[in-house]
């Protein structure tokens, strides 16, 4: 059989207030073609379809027309992320199961939905585990969190979350492709730079040892960049299909797609995508940037300027290169520092320059800070 792996689409996400709508089009579009060019029997989906928990209508439609396109001619399977809204999977769940597509929104037993099997015309089949996205708070009891330290809680999040595997996998099926589709954080994973990283540190990394050896694939969805964290059994993240943030500049976008048959060890190939627009990091004077505008094409740039800070030095970078999302400006050899202002920024970015300042740069603290902001947005 041979399946695609995708995820961490992240529809609906912004670039600096910019839209993606018509490169998630286009890019979600590739992959429904790689689909049909390889003649995959299952398209697995590896949870984060949208970028936020309340999707716009624009969002749902993207995601909706590309799920249902994949599905014309091969089963749909998809999982919950971190970033999606498991309520909302569980409402739209029968219209999609109508179209061939199977979502599931949490974890769930065995018997309840919690391993899917999968046929190819023919006749072959394949045995899925899926593990949706689950949150610490869900998996750790209320008076641990109380009484533990954060040591004692991410080993009780590991050791409970390989214990709910173990219960979902039992031993593989001979007969069978086994796969595992999950959504989670899993050691040695590097971050591709456009994840939440209250979701990404140690609290929530379970050991590849998690998932049995007799399985053919795991497919993984959480980080954006693809990469393989194990051999047997192969254990992939796919990563996302455009570079979502600056921090992906140096990120390949692929979708993976693998072959296998019971019995024997999986092929992966890793297909590059071309859909997306780049992600780029530029610097120099005004004069120095004035030569790269017509080399920039669509390229979205960050932009660092190096001159004497003056009003309206951003404009006239921008005016120079349109493309330019994001402007920081540092004096020239020589000038004055620019003042770093508070007015308009994020205040996971405020309190990280803040322990950097103080030489304490510290992610796990970091993300702590990131996740007990998320919970007083929420509250």
């Amino acid at each position: 059989m041979r399946f695609l792996h995708t995820g961490d689409w992240h529809v609906g996400k912004t670039l600096r207030g910019r839209s993606r709508a018509d490169e998630h089009r286009a890019v979600l579009a590739e992959i429904a073609d790689i689909a049909d060019d390889r003649n995959v029997d299952a398209v697995l989906v590896a949870g984060d379809l949208f970028d936020t928990a309340a999707p716009g209508p624009e969002s749902e439609e993207i995601v909706y027309d590309v799920l249902l396109r994949l599905a014309r001619d091969r089963t749909v399977v998809v999982i919950a992320g971190n970033h999606d809204n498991p309520n909302r999977f569980h409402a739209v769940r029968p219209l999609l199961g109508l179209g061939n597509v199977i979502a599931l929104p949490r974890v769930t037993r065995p018997e309840d939905g919690g391993v899917v099997d999968v046929s190819a015309s023919s006749g072959e089949r394949a045995r899925i585990v899926l593990l949706p996205f689950v949150s610490q708070r869900g998996i750790v009891r209320a008076e641990e969190l109380m009484s533990q330290d954060a040591d004692e809680h991410a080993g009780a999040y590991a050791e409970r979350l390989a214990k709910v595997l173990a219960d979902l996998c039992t031993t593989a099926d001979p007969d069978a492709v086994n796969l595992v589709l999950a959504h989670a954080m899993v050691h040695g994973g590097t971050m591709g730079g456009g994840e939440r990283s209250a979701h990404t540190v140690f609290q929530y990394s379970i050991p590849t040892a998690a998932f049995l050896a007799d399985y053919h694939y795991v497919a993984l969805g959480h980080l954006h960049r693809a990469q393989q964290l194990r051999d047997q059994p192969p254990i992939c993240y796919s990563g996302s299909p455009l570079q979502l943030d600056f921090g992906e500049t140096d990120d390949a976008k692929c979708v993976n797609v693998v072959e296998a048959k019971p019995g024997q060890p999986a092929k992966i190939e890793q297909v590059p995508l071309s859909s997306g627009r780049r992600l780029r990091r530029v610097s120099g004077s005004m004069v120095a940037l004035a030569e790269l505008a017509d080399s920039a094409g669509d390229d979205f740039l960050l932009v660092e300027v190096h001159e004497t800070p003056r009003p309206g030095l951003a404009d006239e970078v921008r005016e120079q290169l349109p493309n330019a999302v994001e402007v920081h400006v540092r004096a020239a050899e020589g000038g004055p520092d620019k003042p770093r202002t508070r007015g308009g920024r994020a205040p996971q970015e405020l309190f990280h320059e803040y322990l950097a300042d103080l030489g304490a740069s510290n992610e796990s603290v970091e993300a702590l800070f990131d996740e007990l902001l998320e919970d007083a947005d929420a509250a």
